[in-house]
């Protein structure tokens, strides 16, 4: 895949800590956006609701969906086995070409493939507003995000199509075969 395939996504977590992630990108739309964050590195696996969802060597499908409150990853273990889908809740991306940005506010949300929802990482959202890392409209804003997504997960409405649709094997084989070499994952793209 040629480099420009590429996109640098800065995702900041106040206070201060950024990190930069590079993800090939499959599948470039208005509505959606679709990399492929390629065999991720863990200091430990990561674990919810006592199961390994993410661990060194795992490939993550990611969904972000401009003028989105939270993004979508596809999870999987490092042999490829799905664990579940994961949102972050965070401001809307910017994206301006090949480098976007946004900024997590900590509340996620967890969807294992044979479970119901689970609200993740109020602890962390509860500090961040008592230091004032996010303003009153921002957490009102994560607040509702969050329990749109729960309340349309629990109702089987989350995660949306294009998410269940685009799986890791899907993901590989458009990069492997891509239709037309002239855009990532071929076809009608913007």
């Amino acid at each position: 895949m040629r480099e420009d395939h590429r996109v640098d996504i800065h995702y900041r977590r106040p206070p201060d800590r950024v990190q930069i992630f590079h993800q090939r990108l499959v599948l470039d739309r208005n509505d959606v956006k679709v990399t492929l964050a390629e065999s991720m590195e863990a200091s430990a696996p990561m674990r919810i609701e006592g199961r390994v969802a993410m661990e060194t060597g795992s490939d993550l499908v990611w969904f972000t969906f401009p003028g989105s409150w939270h993004d979508i990853g596809r999870f999987h273990l490092a042999d490829g086995t799905f664990t579940g889908y994961y949102a972050n809740v965070l401001t809307p991306p910017v994206i301006d070409g090949r480098t976007w940005h946004t900024t997590d506010l900590y509340l996620d949300v967890w969807l294992p493939p044979d479970g119901t929802p689970v609200l993740l990482d109020e602890d962390e959202f509860d500090l961040a507003i008592g230091k004032e890392w996010i303003d009153q409209e921002t957490t009102r804003r994560a607040r509702e995000e969050a329990e749109l997504i729960m309340e349309q997960a629990r109702a089987g409405a989350w995660p949306p199509p294009v998410a269940r649709e685009w799986t890791l094997e899907r993901v590989r084989k458009e990069l492997d075969d891509p239709s037309d070499s002239r855009s990532p994952g071929g076809g009608t793209r913007v």
